[in-house]
């Protein structure tokens, strides 16, 4: 059951002050704001967050919650933007576009690994900021941790130069291509279109810009032994391609409630042939744009024996 691309343990950060962040409102299409007090917006994905991570351990998935109190870091929520972990006990801490999502970054979760885990190494990108450039980790990239592939749509969220500086550290290709919505806006993160289990793959091909480049991210996929689901736009403005796969008491695929809903099925029973679907119901947290993969930063590393 074990899979090198479905985690076993994940890091997640408690919001005591989320709202949809207006520093990210122009290039994230998929932010809406709440109709709510911001208290009462607060409030309510507190308390999305607590049971997404009830329903989480009870999947025996192993949940390290931190909590963030600050006022100044409204996507703090979503932590795999800004730190990665990888097998053979290495980190990448990665520098973000939003000056205010830059504070989201906290040592005392990357201490937490080197006492929990085996990590040999951190590489921390975050300097390059100083030059605006970003790579927002597994938002900019989708890993497929089994081909060694980083899928990365072009965009201000995805350096070239750090995408490839991390590829050579940890030994990734590369594969970027442009991609945009059915509006023709352009797509702020790959994890927002496309999420690779250890069997499947969830994707909009046609989202993909250049045929040629479409063909290709369909072939690798399947080359890596993954059978794709081909997810409609409609599909993807429900956050269908925003899911991780973990490893529980079984593979679990985790996603939002309302992804879940979107899904044919057909496409479900692709899934359901190696991973059971783990719906989480996080409505207002959405409304910053991202959903449960982006919620939860999966830890790829050896833990450390009691």
């Amino acid at each position: 059951m074990k899979s090198i691309q479905a985690p076993q343990s994940v890091v997640m950060i408690r919001p005591h002050h989320f709202c949809s962040n207006p520093d990210t409102r122009d290039d994230n299409a998929f932010q809406t704001l709440s109709n709510r007090s911001a208290d009462a917006t607060s409030e309510a994905a507190l308390a999305e967050f607590d049971q997404a991570v009830i329903d989480l351990r009870n999947a025996g998935i192993k949940v390290h919650v931190f909590d963030d109190h600050t006022t100044k870091t409204p996507d703090s929520v979503f932590p795999n933007n800004w730190f990665s972990t990888h097998a053979g006990g290495h980190v990448a801490i990665y520098p973000m576009f939003a000056q205010n999502r830059r504070l989201e970054r906290r040592m005392d979760v990357i201490e937490m690994l080197k006492a929990e885990y085996r990590v040999q190494d951190v590489i921390d990108y975050s300097g390059l900021e100083a030059d605006n450039l970003a790579l927002e980790g597994t938002g900019a990239m989708v890993l497929d941790h089994m081909g060694r592939i980083a899928y990365t749509v072009k965009s201000n969220r995805a350096d070239p130069v750090i995408l490839e500086r991390f590829c050579t550290h940890f030994n990734f290709e590369p594969i970027a291509f442009e991609a945009k919505d059915a509006q023709g806006r352009d797509v702020y993160h790959t994890n927002v279109l496309m999420g690779i289990g250890t069997n499947y793959a969830l994707i909009c091909l046609d989202m993909i810009v250049d045929a040629e480049r479409r063909r290709t991210v369909a072939s690798r996929l399947e080359e890596s032994g993954c059978e794709v689901i081909d997810l409609t736009h409609d599909q993807i403005g429900e956050f269908a391609g925003n899911a991780i796969e973990l490893t529980g008491h079984k593979r679990r695929l985790a996603l939002s409630s309302r992804a879940l809903t979107s899904l044919r099925p057909d496409q479900l029973a692709i899934i359901e042939k190696s991973a059971e679907p783990l719906p989480l119901s996080v409505p207002t947290i959405e409304t910053a744009g991202g959903s449960v993969r982006c919620m939860i930063a999966g830890i790829h590393l050896t833990r450390r024996s009691a």
